[in-house]
């Protein structure tokens, strides 16, 4: 007769807890994507109008996958998942970054891109550093570049 009444758990288990422990990081993070996704989508008033700005009375173009170089040095943050470049008053291109960019609308951290080619393109790599202290906060994607002109 055995004198101990110790628990012992099925081997099963203990493998599907690692399993479950070991996917968990994973779940988490697709459920913040999903959720900064449906956050990046709603756009407050503020957004709204400076897209109007930019982009009112202008057409929409074929997407492009790079534009020219010069075209980013005037870049307008409209939301963390927004940005325009500003080539002329006749010319804007918008790009929808791919995921978000948690932080770019607050406009507070340095934008430093990360290019492959001769200009920003789809694919690239843009950081958000604090300006204060140096230090690295998110890294973002670019998407296409919808290029939008006054029409004539």
């Amino acid at each position: 007769m055995p004198t101990s009444t110790a628990f012992r758990r099925p081997a099963f288990l203990g493998a599907a807890a690692l399993a479950l422990t070991a996917a968990l990081p994973f779940a988490l993070a697709a459920c913040a994507a999903s959720s900064v996704r449906a956050n990046a989508d709603a756009l407050t008033p503020r957004q709204m109008e400076l897209l109007e700005h930019h982009l009112g009375g202008k057409v929409a173009g074929r997407a492009v996958s790079c534009i020219p170089s010069n075209a980013a040095d005037n870049s307008i943050r409209v939301s963390d998942n927004i940005l325009l470049y500003r080539v002329s008053g006749n010319l804007v291109y918008k790009n929808e970054l791919r995921g978000g960019c948690p932080g770019l609308a607050r406009d507070t951290d340095i934008m430093v891109s990360r290019q492959f080619g001769n200009g920003p393109c789809r694919g690239d790599i843009i950081h958000l550093v604090d300006r204060t202290s140096g230090i690295g906060g998110a890294s973002c994607v670019l998407g296409d570049f919808v290029p939008y002109r006054t029409p004539r």
